[in-house]
């Protein structure tokens, strides 16, 4: 892959990922991400299964990842009146390692770095596919042209609006929203639910994780304090602590807000330009995310090595060989789990976690989507 020029759109984790395996493979990587500076922050993520343990050892990271391993924590669910119902084993949200996403940004950033420019603070504005090249313009640098651009930017990818259309014609809300911030209140791994809605407390993903229902999605650009907002009137007349949390929440520094929504694509690619992670599979909570981004990463820069660069016959190969993987996120939702809309419904969820053999049943079936792929070597 020498003298070729990769343009990655987003330094979560896909996109650093992505240049960890272009770079090792001769590539001239570049990334550019609209924050100013990497997001060290957000909540935990996890792998689970032998196909993202090869990965992560192929990477060279799988050390450096159990040693900022946060371990996951049971979560007891109580009633309005404080009372235990049940508990949420650990390894539920834990999988077989539990990361903090901020912590594994950082580590991805300082393996890249060196090999990779970064560019923060900036976005692109245009792409103009070329048989020569994509030439792109950003909000703040001089335009350029590279052989490849990669849209790794998240549920609400840029890069996919310009090259695919417009958001509304590959992603799907699926009927809930999730919310976290970073409160400032008593409790520790605690649970209350009430139909249609969801507060934990101190659990793997925020010191305050929310998920609750609604008939249609909020803007996801709103400013963060009409997000506050949205957030506080889905959750007005709630039980348990919830006025206490939410009088917290105008205040809240630490706060993001989003739907649980899935992208519908038949092909990850248009031309000079693919989609990995999120922006290609969609975010549908259920903890495969992390997961998708990094075997995405890896088979994505594995088929364009094969191909020494010939992006025609990479890009298919690579949805080929992904989307049966990625089902896993146009089949899971976890909003209807985590937030039933009926007292029974929540009752039933409830029962899963009060028996251990219908636990057990429920982790053996979604594990077994974490493995769902024949890992070629590259």
């Amino acid at each position: 892959m020498k003298n070729t020029t990769v343009l990655i759109s987003g330094a979560g984790i896909a996109g650093p990922a992505l240049a960890l395996w272009l770079t090792r493979y001769g590539a001239t990587t570049t990334i550019v991400e609209k924050a100013p500076a990497p997001r060290t922050t957000g909540q935990a993520v996890d792998f689970k299964g032998a196909t993202h343990r090869t990965v992560l050892t192929r990477m060279g990271i799988l050390d450096d990842v159990h040693l900022r391993r946060t371990g996951g924590t049971d979560q007891t669910v109580v009633d309005a009146n404080g009372r235990p119902l049940t508990v949420i084993p650990g390894a539920f949200t834990g999988g077989d390692v539990e990361i903090r996403r901020g912590d594994l940004v950082e580590l991805l950033h300082d393996r890249t770095r060196q090999g990779c420019e970064y560019v923060f603070g900036d976005w692109i504005t245009s792409l103009t596919d070329t048989p020569g090249g994509v030439h792109v313009t950003f909000a703040h640098g001089a335009p350029r042209t590279f052989d490849l651009v990669v849209g790794a930017d998240g549920i609400h990818s840029n890069v996919r609006r310009l090259a695919f259309g417009p958001e509304e014609d590959h992603v799907r809300f699926l009927g809930h929203h999730y919310a976290l911030a970073d409160l400032d209140v008593a409790g520790e791994h605690l649970v209350y639910n009430e139909p249609g809605r969801m507060v934990a407390l101190g659990g793997p993903k925020a010191q305050a994780f929310f998920v609750f229902a609604s008939p249609e999605p909020h803007p996801h650009r709103a400013d963060v304090t009409t997000q506050k907002e949205l957030l506080v009137n889905a959750y007005r007349g709630g039980g348990w602590r919830i006025p206490e949390i939410l009088a917290a929440v105008p205040a809240v520094t630490g706060f993001h807000l989003d739907s649980i929504s899935r992208v519908d694509l038949d092909d990850y690619a248009r031309g000079r330009v693919v989609l990995l992670g999120d922006a290609a599979y969609g975010n549908t909570l259920g903890g495969f995310g992390t997961g998708l981004a990094i075997v995405g990463a890896h088979v994505l820069a594995g088929e364009l090595r094969r191909a020494d660069g010939d992006h025609t016959t990479a890009f298919r190969r690579y949805t080929e060989l992904f989307r049966g993987y990625a089902a896993v996120a146009k089949k899971g939702n976890a909003g209807p789990f985590l937030a039933p809309r009926t007292g029974l419904g929540i009752r039933l969820r409830n029962l899963v976690f009060e028996h251990s053999a219908l636990f057990g049943a429920m982790m053996r079936f979604t594990d077994r989507f974490a493995t769902r792929i024949d890992l070629p070597e590259y």
